[in-house]
């Protein structure tokens, strides 16, 4: 497997991905036949509004193809600019063979060369935690949604200072 920033080449197949990752019924209930994933439309919408970040998303192949994908976008907490990592997927046939793991550690380690303070995720914090996110208020970082709970992460990297608190916003591309 390789792990490489996201090309443009990369499109369809990123989005091919994301329609499979989350597509299974674990993540929601079964779906219209034909019915696209609203990761795909994130997916979309960020790069459509220019607020990804190419050079800290990231594309795993394996055999050439693509089977992997993280996302990262523009987000704030208070003023101050962080990232935000989602959509993450990987396809479900390669899910559990350490794709998902290897994309999140490239997210991060460009991220902290980039000098980005914090990064943010909603996710499992069951899953998250072995990266190093924690609960988001912990570090005075406030949910868009209170009912998100423990399941809104951040992770501080090396440029962070617990000056960057306050009030968190997502790019447009997540607000329905």
């Amino acid at each position: 497997m390789i792990v490489r920033k996201q090309q443009p080449v990369d499109y369809d197949a990123i989005r091919h991905v994301y329609a499979e990752a989350f597509r299974r019924p674990r993540f929601r209930p079964p779906q219209e036949p034909g019915a696209v994933p609203p990761e795909v439309g994130v997916f979309d919408a960020l790069g459509e509004a220019g607020d990804a970040i190419p050079e800290l998303s990231f594309t795993a192949l394996a055999d050439g193809d693509v089977v992997g994908h993280v996302t990262a976008s523009r987000a704030t907490v208070a003023d101050d600019p962080v990232v935000a990592v989602g959509p993450i997927g990987v396809l479900p046939d390669r899910q559990g063979t350490g794709i998902g793991s290897a994309l999140m550690d490239a997210v991060l380690a460009a991220a902290d060369a980039a000098e980005v303070p914090l990064v943010v995720l909603l996710g499992a914090p069951e899953y998250y935690s072995r990266f190093g996110f924690r609960p988001a208020q912990e570090l005075g970082v406030i949910s868009p949604e209170a009912e998100w709970g423990d399941a809104f992460q951040a992770r501080a990297l090396s440029a962070y200072t617990d000056s960057v608190a306050g009030p968190f916003r997502y790019a447009p591309a997540f607000s329905p």
